[in-house]
């Protein structure tokens, strides 16, 4: 049986701390957008731990009976999107995290207390 949308991401969340993602946040976009009820932002220190981010979530993610409908910056890693249609999770390098910055331009989202 599939994890609830808000379960799932927390379960993301769970396996990147795992792998020492930084700067983990938990966006609540489904009263805002159509595109998904909850983004994940979080950082990689380098272009190979923001892969091992990414591998981690594609081994741990795949059982959890939500399909990945796309995977898009794996090769050069400074910004990986995974795109589970109701989570999207991106993993940035530092740089591309202050230079796009998501949490402003979703600034109307809520954002979810990662203490559970």
């Amino acid at each position: 049986m599939a994890l609830s949308s808000r379960d799932f991401a927390f379960k993301a969340v769970c396996l990147l701390h795992e792998k020492k993602a930084s700067a983990v946040s938990l966006l609540e976009v489904s009263k805002i957008s159509l595109l998904a009820d909850h983004f994940i932002i979080c950082e990689g220190t380098s272009k190979i731990q923001a892969q091992a981010l990414c591998d981690h979530l594609l081994e741990n993610l795949a059982e959890e009976g939500h399909a990945l409908l796309r995977r898009e910056g794996y090769q050069e890693a400074r910004w990986i999107l995974l795109d589970y249609g109701d989570l999207v999770i991106h993993i940035f390098q530092p740089e591309e995290r202050e230079f796009y910055n998501l949490e402003r331009l979703w600034g109307k989202a809520e954002l979810v207390s990662l203490e559970r």
